[in-house]
Parts: structure tokens; C-alpha cells; sequence
């Protein structure tokens, strides 16, 4: 997604890209795409652990790539988009990857490419090429130009596929009036080179633990028993001074950094999971190996281990996630019900936390990133 990202703000990119320069042209949706209808107006149940064998589950997000859980894809195929045990519509259950899928609802107009196989609810619609296999390279340059376009539907004018069905995109184009497809993935694969020169090599973690999670036994914790809580600390606009330290905000996207300032004040830490209970993304949360200082909408977990790491902090907050739908419409994840909340945890043999188990969980799936990176 960073391509993309950067290509919301490449004014200057593009003239060096010679983006300008290209004749573009108005296209229908619907001689570009083939557009499909999500599925799922209430989630299946979900099960305790993770297994191989789980796809994404799309939502009306705007972060994590439109990943709101992972399913097993047995219970995918055993529910129903209302909740029933039932094989109707089984067909339409599972989407195809090498597609866009765009949010019609909630946050609306947001665009991500999705690679691999997965599910829906009914706020997404995904979009496949018609006349080509979409690429990554070429999604990447759609992804901006279709957020531009849903941008008119936000604030309850909710962009359903109908509606979708006869919008229009500007595209680059040849001269014979088509799209420029071989053009659009050139210019991403140029765009990603500047990116990957200014970006470090890493290395793989030493795997010595390959047991997988659903090996161990799983039982259920306060939050307060695994984690010190702390709040963050008010700071008004107009008291905030320009500077280089980050601050974190209620945000679910950008890390949750909403600026940089040079207040320091009592929220001011390091190595750090900030979760927000207020604003835009209860219970989403994000890692701060750095030093940051944090708004009062945002608290800061501190694992009760010793020397807690990102690979910690990491499992944790998908743990956390898996609790995002009990907190939504007005039920705030306070500090209250925070230190109360219970979650699942992988344990040793003592029934206590395996944070070496999860640790080494964690740097055996980020070595599994890195070699579908290496490989892309």
C-alpha cells in the first residue's frame, strides 16, 4: 500500500513520471470492470485461535487493508450472510483474488488491492479487470483515481454498487481511445524502485519453535492482569508547538501519528501499544517503538513481562481486534471495561502466558512476509 500512498501525494512525482503528459480519457465502471456484490450482512461466529487454513474477512474499513478478521474457510462455507447454518448462496460465499475491493458503506470509497482469496461483507464491492488479470502494479495505480471518485459519496450518500455501476473513471489511454495498461504498470514499477532504494534490507528471524497456535492450550485474562494501563495526556490545538516528536491521536490509519510536536508532558513513552477507546477506530490499536506522547482519547498498554517487544505488542493487538464489534455504536472501550475485558491468550503448561511461544509465533509470520515480499 505504500505506493499507493505515495501516489495520493506524488504532484511532484508525477511530472518527473511524466504522468501529465499522458492523454487521459472518461471510462463507465462498467466497461473497465466487472463488478461484484459483497456477501455477508452479519459476520459467522467466530472460533478461539488461528489456523493455516483462515482468509481475510472484508469490512467498511479504512485501514488494514479492509481486513476487519480471518475466518476458517470451513466457516465460511458452513454460515450463511445472516447468521443461519445453511448452504445457501455457497457459491457466493468466497471471492477470487487479483481484485479491487472497494467500500460502499461506513468508510466510504476506500480501495485495496487483495491478492489472495477471500470474504465479504455486504459494504464491500469487489471489481475485477475485464479484459486483462488486474496486477498489483496496475491496482496500485487504480486504488488513487477510484478513491478520487468516491470521495462525492461520504457523508451518508453511500456509493452501493448501483450507484457504482454508473460511475466513470479518467484513465490514461493510447491513441486509439483504450486504456493504457503496459503505461500504468511501468509507471508503478518505476515508482517502486525510488521507494525500494530508500528502503533496509531485513533479515530473517532463527526459527527454533515451529509449533503452530492452535498446538497450545488457550485460556482467557483481564487486561489489567497482563498489562499496567496508563492515559494519555489532553493537548488542545492551540497549546500544541511544532516540533519532531510524534503524537498519537484516535486515528485508525497513519500509526495513529495525527502530527509532530515538541510538548513534552507525562504521556510522553516508548515501546508501547496505544489503544484507542475514543474517536475514529475504537479498540484499534498500534505499536510505538519510539518515543511519542499521547492525546487522552488514546491509552497506553505496558505488558507486566519482562522486556516486552514489538512481536508481543504485535500479537496483542490483534488479540485486541478480535474484540473491535462489542465496542462499536457508542459502547466505549473506557478504562473501566478496558481493565476489565477479557482475552485469549496461548499458556504454558502452568497456565500462565507463553510470551516466549508468542514471540517466536510472531517472528516465524514476519518471516513468512518477508519471503512473499522477496518473492514479489
Amino acid at each position: 500500500m505504500a505506493v499507493a500512498i505515495c501516489l495520493r501525494n506524488a504532484k511532484t512525482m508525477s511530472e518527473l513520471l511524466n504522468l501529465t503528459k499522458k492523454k487521459w480519457e472518461l471510462f463507465n465502471f462498467t466497461d473497465i470492470f466487472d463488478i461484484k456484490d459483497g456477501y455477508y450482512n452479519k459476520k459467522p461466529p467466530r472460533t478461539v485461535g488461528m489456523n493455516r487454513n483462515e482468509i481475510p474477512f472484508l469490512g467498511a474499513t479504512d485501514s488494514n487493508n479492509g481486513i476487519t478478521e480471518f475466518y476458517p474457510k470451513e466457516t465460511i462455507l458452513e454460515w450463511d450472510k445472516v447468521g443461519e447454518n445453511s448452504k445457501k448462496h455457497i457459491d457466493s460465499r468466497i471471492f477470487m483474488g487479483n481484485c479491487i475491493a472497494i467500500t460502499n458503506n461506513g468508510s466510504v470509497g476506500h480501495a485495496y488491492y487483495q491478492k489472495s482469496e477471500f470474504t465479504c461483507s455486504h459494504d464491500i464491492t469487489p471489481i475485477y479487470l475485464k479484459d486483462r488479470e488486474l496486477t498489483e502494479n496496475i491496482a496500485m495505480f487504480l486504488i488513487p483515481l477510484i478513491e478520487q471518485v468516491g470521495s462525492r459519496y461520504k457523508y451518508a450518500n453511500k456509493w452501493r454498487p448501483k450507484r457504482m455501476r454508473t460511475s466513470k473513471l479518467k484513465l490514461p489511454i493510447i491513441e486509439q481511445g483504450i486504456p493504457d495498461w503496459n503505461f500504468m504498470e511501468q509507471y508503478i514499477e518505476e515508482l517502486k524502485s525510488q521507494i525500494d532504494s530508500n528502503v533496509p534490507t531485513f533479515q530473517s528471524n532463527n526459527i527454533t519453535d515451529t509449533r503452530e497456535i492452535t498446538d497450545l492450550e488457550w485460556k482467557s485474562f483481564r487486561l489489567s492482569e497482563i498489562c499496567e494501563i496508563k492515559s494519555g495526556v489532553r493537548l488542545t490545538n492551540q497549546d500544541k508547538k511544532e516540533g519532531e516528536i510524534p503524537f498519537i491521536g484516535a486515528l485508525d490509519n497513519s500509526n495513529g501519528i495525527t502530527g509532530f510536536v515538541s510538548n513534552i508532558n507525562d504521556s510522553y513513552d516508548s515501546n508501547v501499544l496505544g489503544v484507542n477507546y475514543n474517536g475514529s477506530g475504537v479498540v484499534i490499536s498500534f505499536y510505538h517503538p519510539y518515543k511519542a506522547v499521547f492525546t487522552d482519547d488514546v491509552k497506553r498498554f505496558h505488558l507486566k513481562i519482562e522486556k516486552p517487544n514489538k512481536y508481543h505488542y504485535l500479537f496483542l493487538k490483534v488479540v485486541l481486534l478480535q474484540q473491535k464489534e462489542k465496542y462499536a455504536y457508542g459502547y466505549k472501550f473506557n478504562a473501566r471495561r478496558m481493565a476489565r475485558q477479557k482475552v485469549m491468550l496461548p499458556v504454558t503448561e502452568d497456565g500462565i502466558p507463553d510470551w516466549n511461544f508468542i514471540e517466536k509465533y510472531m517472528r516465524r509470520m514476519e518471516n513468512e512476509v518477508l519471503l512473499e515480499q522477496k518473492k514479489n
